[in-house]
Formats: C-alpha cells, sequence, structure tokens
C-alpha cells in the first residue's frame, strides 16, 4: 500500500510539473478566436480555413516607447493579445525603452522565463531568489550591448539604465501570455487598497508611511 502510495504521489507530481507551462500545440498552429464566445485557458482556435499570414505578423518593433513616464522606461510587448498566431505556442517578446537613469520596476512573469539582451546602450540588471533559510539571494550584472541576461520564471527582477543615453532592449519569454506582477503597483495600488496597518506591519513601518506611499499610485 505504502509502494502505491508513493507511487501515486510521484506521479503526480510529474503531471503538475508537465501542467506548468504553456500547453504544446497539438496541430500546427491554433490561431487565436478573439471573438469566440468560449472561455478556455487559452483562446479557441480560428478555423484553419480563414486562418492569413496576417495572423502571425506583427509591426511596430523598430518604434521607440514613450520613456517620458515617472521611472523613465516603456514596454512594447508581442504576446498573443497583439499577435493571435502566438496561441498555444508558448512564446511572446518585449521591446524595452530606458531613458537615461530609467527604470525598469521590480516585476515578477509568473507564467514565463524571461531571456534579455541589450540592443543599444547599457544596463545594470538582476533578480532575487524566493525565500530560503537563508534569505532572499540577489543576482545581478551589468549589461552593454550584446550581452544577454536571463531572468527564471517568476522571481522578482528589474532593470536600470545607469548611463546618459538611451537604452533598447529586446526580451523573449517562455509563455504566449506570460504576466507581468509589479510590485509597487501591486502593494501599494491595488483596487481596493491592502490594509495600512497589513502593510505597515508588511515593511515595519508607520501608517503615515505607507499612506503616503498607496498615495504616489
Amino acid at each position: 500500500m505504502a509502494a502505491k502510495m508513493l507511487l501515486l504521489a510521484l506521479l503526480a507530481m510529474v503531471s503538475s510539473v508537465a501542467m506548468a507551462s504553456d500547453p504544446s500545440p497539438l496541430q500546427d498552429f491554433c490561431v487565436a478566436d478573439k471573438d469566440s464566445k468560449v472561455l478556455v485557458n487559452g483562446f479557441v482556435c480560428k478555423d484553419p480555413k480563414v486562418v492569413k499570414a496576417e495572423d502571425f505578423f506583427f509591426t511596430g518593433l523598430d518604434k521607440a516607447g514613450d520613456t517620458g513616464k515617472k521611472v523613465g522606461s516603456n514596454v512594447t510587448a508581442v504576446n498573443v493579445n497583439k499577435l493571435a498566431g502566438l496561441n498555444t505556442l508558448g512564446i511572446s517578446m518585449v521591446r524595452i525603452d530606458y531613458a537615461p537613469r530609467g527604470l525598469n520596476a521590480p516585476h515578477t512573469h509568473p507564467r514565463a522565463t524571461e531571456i534579455l539582451t541589450v540592443i543599444e546602450g547599457q544596463l545594470f540588471v538582476g533578480f532575487v531568489t524566493s525565500n530560503t533559510d537563508n534569505g532572499n539571494r540577489l543576482f545581478t550584472k551589468m549589461l552593454k550591448k550584446g550581452d544577454v541576461f536571463v531572468f527564471p520564471q517568476g522571481l522578482i527582477h528589474f532593470q536600470f539604465n545607469p548611463g546618459y543615453t538611451n537604452t533598447v532592449a529586446i526580451g523573449a519569454l517562455s509563455s504566449q501570455n506570460p504576466g507581468t506582477i509589479t510590485i509597487a503597483d501591486a502593494v501599494f495600488g491595488s483596487k481596493p487598497p491592502i490594509s495600512d496597518e497589513v502593510l505597515a506591519k508588511a515593511f515595519q513601518v508607520d501608517k503615515k508611511t505607507v499612506d503616503w506611499l498607496q498615495a504616489q499610485f
């Protein structure tokens, strides 16, 4: 009996790992049918007979994004919501523009690993490991043009342009819809807001500080 329970547990673990990423395609392609009312994990397939080359095409990554925001960066995402042909293919990409001293603030992609390369300029990048008995370890690296860095799935990471010229980077992600959780926005800008008592306790600061931070979002 114990052996059977162990076998079932191992099978459950293998199954959970196998299902932990985007589902593999069972046909050549499954172009997203954005007009379908059927709700599935992803998108329903468009009839292959009406699929066109445009379903696999996106234009515009040659254009710089507006970096006039407070943090000084802009992300142009090409995911299944922009490119229907990505449905079930388990991949997407981004162009990120950084103003001088611009930041892509600490964030996570709950459904994807990201690999990033610098096209122009320089970046200081890093990610933080999940909770361990030894705390949360920080890995950082200074990148120049042509350098590549990978951010493991689900881990908090960031990119900062320390220079005085614009920087451009291209990233690829292992999901058609990676999702993004920007830490500061989620913690201090949620709707409705998280209780200031909860956040004051978590960050070991007074409620006035929390209220001020929430007001910024």
